[in-house]
């Protein structure tokens, strides 16, 4: 799909919803889904049965500082750009509860505590929106329509970038805002040894960081028991080069959908929030 980069403007807040519930079938329609980033702010339309783009991806820049009101103003720009009026799914490094965003991950402060489904709503001129965490989206995604669409029992999704992000599905249905790049591994958190931007700050062979990513693991199985791990983010491009060196008992297999997982998964979102 081809990209549209353009700069971005300023307007109002953000907005959503956190428990979602499984999965939308086959001939159920499009869906608008946005991914915010700390660099760019993404849309698309989203095929709900196969989990493909129905429309050029469109990108905008984050707006520094990337305030509720500048970072709402460019989701508005994006989903009018698509001429759409249904519901709107947004993925936001945050953790979102009943709309309210509790964090801010490389987003302005000013997002804590925020009643986010409110904010953005107004911007989006009385739509439904659904807000979740991205890194949820992405599980939501990858479970449903991609890499875990034919798993059952627990499916633990992580994706490794700047941090480590996490999701948990238990037979589809989402257990949201786990955060688990947070929890405590041989006395650091799991994402200072493991997250990907450590691997490059520090000049790891990928032979050292395996080493790294396997201890992250083996706590996460010692303490969660999953049938399947999928790993995403840009190293999942390379998996060839480093997920045979990891050396766990559960399954694990890259993620599919890649840098259109948190879209696709906003869009499910949305959609199922609707049904709901």
């Amino acid at each position: 799909m081809n990209d549209h980069a353009r700069q971005s403007a300023p307007a109002s807040g953000s907005a959503g919803r956190s428990g979602i519930a499984p999965s939308v079938g086959p001939g159920q329609g499009i869906g608008l889904g946005v991914d915010v980033g700390g660099s760019g702010v993404k849309g698309a339309l989203v095929d709900l049965a196969t989990g493909e783009l129905a429309s050029d991806r469109h990108r905008i820049d984050t707006p520094q500082p990337a305030t509720p009101e500048a970072v709402a103003g460019t989701i508005a720009e994006i989903v009018e750009g698509f001429g759409w009026d249904g519901p709107v799914g947004v993925a936001l490094p945050s953790v979102v509860k009943d709309g309210v965003t509790l964090t801010a991950a490389n987003i302005d402060a000013r997002w804590i505590g925020l009643d986010a489904r409110s904010v953005l709503g107004a911007a989006l001129g009385g739509r439904a929106v659904t807000l979740l965490n991205d890194a949820d989206a992405a599980g939501l995604a990858e479970q449903q329509l991609g890499a875990g669409r034919d798993a059952r029992g627990l499916v633990m999704m992580l994706t490794f970038g700047t941090g480590i992000g996490s999701a948990l599905l238990y037979n589809g249905v989402l257990v949201p805002n786990t955060e688990l790049g947070h929890l405590e591994v041989g006395g650091a958190e799991a994402e200072h040894r493991a997250a990907a931007s450590v691997r490059e700050r520090s000049g790891m062979s990928w032979e050292e960081w395996s080493v790294e990513v396997t201890a992250v693991l083996r706590t996460f199985e010692a303490l969660f028991a999953p049938d399947l791990f999928i790993v995403g983010g840009g190293v999942s491009k390379k998996a060839h080069k480093w997920l045979p060196l990891v050396e766990v008992a559960t399954p694990i297999v890259p993620a599919e959908l890649r840098n259109t997982a948190g879209i696709v998964g906003a869009a499910l979102a949305a959609r199922q929030d609707s049904v709901l």
